[in-house]
């Protein structure tokens, strides 16, 4: 069985945590498959670095792959961190594409800034939820509330048997 030496404050801090940005990927993804009209191409094609990686990824021949993939990775990062089941995993997936998004539009003096909610520069949304995703991987969030932690009780039962 799985243990930490944290405070039960800091255990629901990590939790909330856990779960808000679970919630939050989960809800990107679930929006675009109710959306039959979503696609990724605009954003990729407004991308101001990496232009011609991103142009890439928007072709016709590409673009179905890339969206699938996106809504997939959304809700399996999302259900990951919600469920508390690989946490780790999810929260490196989140990174993944947290970075994706980041360096699609970054918020770098002299580029534009393409579809954000604000003016930035250097850390934006994205970039704070990638930190955030690292301290959860840091932590071992899957000792408190986690289907994780639950499998790992009766597994420990189980061999104890």
């Amino acid at each position: 069985m799985k243990t930490n030496l944290y405070s039960s404050g800091q255990n629901t801090s990590l939790v909330l945590l856990r779960l808000f940005i679970g919630w939050h990927f989960l809800y990107e993804g679930i929006i675009k498959v109710y959306n039959p009209s979503w696609t990724s191409k605009g954003y990729l094609l407004s991308a101001s670095f990496l232009k011609p990686f991103f142009g890439w990824l928007a072709s016709d021949s590409m673009v179905g792959i890339v969206d699938t993939l996106n809504i997939v990775g959304l809700i399996a990062v999302g259900l990951g961190l919600l469920l508390g089941l690989k946490i780790r995993w999810a929260a490196v997936g989140g990174m993944l594409l947290l970075g994706l998004y980041y360096l699609a539009h970054p918020p770098f003096g002299g580029m534009e800034q393409g579809p954000v909610e604000g003016s930035y520069w250097i850390v934006n949304k994205n970039l704070i939820e990638i930190g955030a995703l690292a301290v959860l991987y840091q932590f071992p969030v899957y000792t408190a509330l986690s289907l994780e932690n639950l499998f790992s009780k009766k597994k420990a039962e189980t061999i104890a048997s």
